[in-house]
């Protein structure tokens, strides 16, 4: 049917199905399901349905891609996702989106008849830096691979009012406007973040009149519940954005019409504003639009009772799957061979990079620090695979504040190796973007101190594998320096590694030398999995850590130690600097056999296990603090399955409950000390 006196650029007989389907649901989860316990978390997006659906059908070029929020299942009705498994989602049942492992209302999915829809998580205001490092992605596929259909995609990220305080948002707002990316911020406006009003959350309580004067930002403002209005300013946003002039912002305003979610009864609004909301009601609306000039009454009300009969039909379908079985649940936690996921990384884009050997093959004698060895590897995986782009902080011309990159952008240009805003959200997030177009980005953060912002894109780049049954991964490499040098401090000296290590989904590598340093950093380029790449900062220019280049195709796997020295008395488990540490505590020592793990997650248990049935004592050394630290977990397993080979306790050397100092003399208390470490080893040797 066409439907005239109506903005042409819209199929508005599936805007006002889909509208009356999302009302009908949200109704039926608010009145029925939820009370019954069959929805155990609902969130209502009525009021908001008109702008999203309208979006929606805008995005329909082969790269178009959308970062969502909670608030957001009109959009995906629009792009795709079906009412049955809408209803599957918050029913947590095996056909939702996300096979009950997350709530129903954190979407994503993979393109079917329009935008991709990015992974999203609950987080607020993590929504946004994926979309602007996908925006970057799609920029990087037509200036560096010349991608042939490309045309002119872009990515578009919803969200809430109260979401523009959040770090993504002003992180990724300065990476879309100083890269001027094909990013369309669409803030829906509903004056509430749960409870708090707009004017607690930006002042003015108009962040499109705030950011007028925003360089290299176009504003739209106005209604999202008039259909003439909002159908303009949408069309015009997108059209816009597709010029690829640069980003803008679309704000709408909208009420909501239902709590924040389904266990909040509204108390806080007074009754007359409660009845204001209702007068912008955009089902009404847009009957009002359509009937009878477009449309006559009866056929709207056909269409009522055909959503009506869809939605029945889809919650019927939806009550009738059955819920996970609790032995699948750790499907899924990490890449597999026979799990390839639909989007992200390199495998799920069809491109396979050539398989290494764990046998050295050095051609030069001469003895490289593990600041070479790294940016050798970078040098040979840029040039190896095209998608492989490096950034952060100062990483550019300076080549990082440890040199780790010197000459690479002169080498490989600053489309693939470029500085950035200093801000750790965005490095991360725009990374995570990155790899669902299908790029290897090797983001850096300056010192593990400084990871601590970018803590919700880290964790959520590890589990969305999982989050998402599957259908999306997030393989990257994150270079993170860190550790005591000669001084430390409390902010540039820290490892904290059993923080990453805990993390469901992250690899995790601490080399202590070059040549380890090689082989791992390039089974992490070469992987499907996030990895943490921890470079230790005392370790860089150590002459102790110095090794000949292994060559170009040497690979280490994850979780396979290394055997420092052999004995039969004493098994020492460590890692990262203090491997050094151990072997000069050793020696003279008889009997003392030094492992170095190497990989934390996952570590080499075997390895451990089969020492300890040697020596049938352990010593575990790490830096970190002791309580709590991965020395605990080692120590764990080993009573657990090596209880009866033990003669003596498990003992561990490590810091106590206190950063790192900056005195030299106080450092003395905090890392481990050669003299220490002795001490331990010759009391378990006499024990």
């Amino acid at each position: 049917m066409i439907l005239k006196n109506v903005h042409p650029a819209y199929d508005w007989q599936e805007i006002a199905h889909l509208a009356l389907c999302s009302r009908l649901m949200d109704e039926m989860e608010e009145n029925e399901l939820t009370p019954k316990g069959l929805v155990t978390y609902q969130f209502s997006a009525r009021g908001h349905e008109l702008g999203q659906l309208l979006v929606s059908q805008l995005l329909d070029r082969p790269y178009d891609a959308a970062s969502v929020y909670y608030r957001s299942r009109p959009f995906m009705l629009g792009s795709g996702l079906s009412l049955e498994e809408a209803f599957a989602s918050d029913m947590a049942r095996t056909g939702s989106i996300n096979g009950g492992r997350d709530v129903g209302v954190v979407f994503s999915m993979p393109r079917r008849k329009r935008a991709m829809v990015l992974p999203m998580a609950a987080d607020v205001g993590s929504q946004f830096t994926p979309a602007a490092g996908y925006a970057q992605g799609l920029v990087y596929h037509k200036n560096e691979l010349k991608t042939a259909d490309l045309e002119d995609s872009i990515a578009v990220v919803f969200a809430g009012d109260g979401a523009v305080a959040a770090n993504g948002f002003w992180s990724s707002l300065t990476i879309a406007t100083t890269l001027k990316l094909p990013l369309l911020f669409v803030i829906e406006d509903n004056d509430y973040a749960i409870s708090v009003t707009s004017p607690h959350q930006t002042p003015g309580a108009n962040i499109a009149a705030n950011l007028a004067s925003f360089a290299n930002l176009k504003i739209w403002d106005g209604s999202g519940t008039n259909p003439e209005e909002a159908a303009e300013l949408a069309h015009r946003a997108v059209q816009y954005v597709r010029s690829w002039q640069g980003p803008g912002l679309l704000r709408l305003r909208v009420p909501r019409l239902s709590g924040h979610s389904s266990v909040d009864n509204q108390a806080y609004k007074e009754e007359e504003a409660l009845q204001e909301e209702w007068t912008r009601d955009p089902i009404q609306a847009i009957k009002e639009y359509l009937v009878p000039t477009a449309m006559r009454e009866n056929v709207w009300e056909r269409m009522l009772l055909d959503a009506k009969r869809d939605v029945r039909l889809a919650k019927d379908a939806a009550l009738a799957q059955p819920y996970a079985e609790p032995e699948t649940v750790t499907q899924f936690a990490l890449s597999t061979k026979d799990n390839v996921q639909q989007v992200g990384g390199l495998l799920a884009a069809g491109i396979e990079l050539p398989k290494g050997t764990d046998v050295p093959n050095p051609v030069d004698p001469r003895r490289i620090n593990m600041v070479e060895a790294i940016r050798r590897t970078m040098e040979v995986e840029l040039k190896v695979n095209p998608r492989c782009l490096t950034f952060g902080e100062d990483v550019g011309y300076k080549g990082g504040v440890h040199a780790a990159t010197l000459g690479l952008q002169k080498a490989y240009g600053e489309g693939r190796v470029f500085d950035t805003s200093l801000n750790e959200e965005g490095i991360i997030g725009r990374a995570v973007g990155m790899a669902y177009a299908g790029l290897m980005p090797v983001p850096e953060i300056q010192f593990r101190k400084y990871a601590d912002p970018a803590t919700e894109q880290i964790n959520n780049s590890g589990t969305v594998r999982w989050r998402t049954n599957g259908r999306f991964a997030a393989p990257l490499v994150i270079r993170i320096p860190g550790g005591f040098r000669k001084i430390g401090d409390p902010w540039h000296s820290v490892t904290s590694e059993v923080t990453f290590a805990h993390q469901p989904g992250l690899l995790f590598a601490a080399p202590s030398n070059a040549e380890d340093t090689v082989g791992l950093l390039r089974t992490a380029l070469r992987g499907n999995d996030p990895v943490i790449f921890f470079e230790h900062r005392a370790m860089l220019d150590a002459g102790w850590a110095r090794r000949p280049y292994p060559g170009d195709d040497f690979m280490l796997p994850f979780g396979k130690a290394k055997t420092i020295t052999e004995g039969d008395e004493l098994t020492v488990v460590t890692w990262g600097a203090m491997v050094e540490r151990c072997e000069l505590a050793a020696k003279d020592l008889e009997g003392v056999e030094i492992i170095d793990l190497r990989t934390l997650a996952p570590w080499d248990e075997t390895a451990v296990l089969q020492s300890i049935q040697k020596t049938s004592k352990c010593l575990v050394v790490h830096e970190d603090i002791g309580f709590g630290g991965f020395g605990a977990e080692i120590s764990a397993t080993i009573v657990s399955k090596a209880f009866l080979d033990l003669d003596a306790p498990v003992e561990r050397v490590a810091a106590p409950s206190v950063p790192v100092p900056f005195s030299t003399r106080l450092m003395e208390g905090v890392v481990p000390t050669i003299e220490r470490i002795r001490e331990r080893m010759e009391f378990l040797l006499a024990y």
